[in-house]
């Protein structure tokens, strides 16, 4: 059953690391090597996968504590982190990829004159290079990473800075992300919000944050496009 947006955007907000494109290998090479540096266990990709979607800093504690919520020894944090940076630098899209339909998703809503842009928790110095590589930067009007601002998602200040810098009203505007935090960014600023069902949400289904749709690829964004609001 096509689930249903009550409004026609103009504007798409959309998310990077489990929406855009599966960073984890990446992400979790580098904290496997980040832990053997500094004399601890690896973790694994299975692992880093529950772990992503808050920010380097939070995936750094999570890793060194072995928990979601736990917090690390702050000199070994420091330590940690700097190494972290470090290697991610070095490696940030070594084995990252668009999931499939991506590039069909976006090649659909530049052509149908979506104003496009990208919101991330992600930090500037990692967003760019990224969208680079992958070949996709160029399609976004605005990027707001986790630190062009003070605030970052799940609260709704990135969303607004995204609505404001392309002059469009929040009620006109739609969230695609993959994580809880999409969903209360989304709420909060007004925004229409659909999820995709495979990204990175704690192992919990984003079904049960109520966004308007799932979907399983950005190809099902078309159809679903075209009966907002019909």
């Amino acid at each position: 059953m096509l689930e249903k947006l009550q409004r026609q955007p103009r504007l798409v907000l959309i998310d990077l690391d489990g929406t855009l494109v599966d960073s984890v290998p990446d992400l979790a090479h580098c904290v496997d090597m980040m832990m053997t540096e500094l004399s601890l266990a690896p973790r694994g990709e299975a692992a880093v996968r529950e772990w992503i979607g808050n920010g380097v800093p939070v995936l750094v504690r999570r890793a060194l504590t072995g928990t979601l919520d736990g917090e690390a020894d702050a000199t070994l944090y420091e330590k940690a982190l700097k190494i972290f940076l470090d290697l991610y630098r070095q490696n940030v899209c070594v084995y990252s990829r668009l999931y499939p339909g991506v590039q069909e998703g976006l090649d659909y809503l530049q052509k149908a004159g979506y104003k496009l842009g990208c919101v991330t928790n992600k930090a500037a110095a990692f967003t760019e290079p990224l969208l680079e590589k992958l070949g996709v930067k160029d399609y976004f009007k605005v990027i707001i990473s986790g630190d062009t601002l003070d605030k970052k998602k799940p609260d709704p200040a990135p969303l607004f800075y995204g609505a404001e810098k392309l002059a469009e009203k929040p009620e006109n505007a739609l969230m695609i992300g993959d994580s809880m935090h999409d969903v209360d960014a989304a709420r909060a600023a007004g925004f229409q919000v659909i999820c995709v069902s495979y990204g990175y949400n704690h192992g919990i289904d984003i079904r049960e944050a109520n966004p308007d749709a799932v979907i399983d690829s950005f190809t099902e964004l078309e159809a679903l496009l075209a009966v907002a609001a019909i």
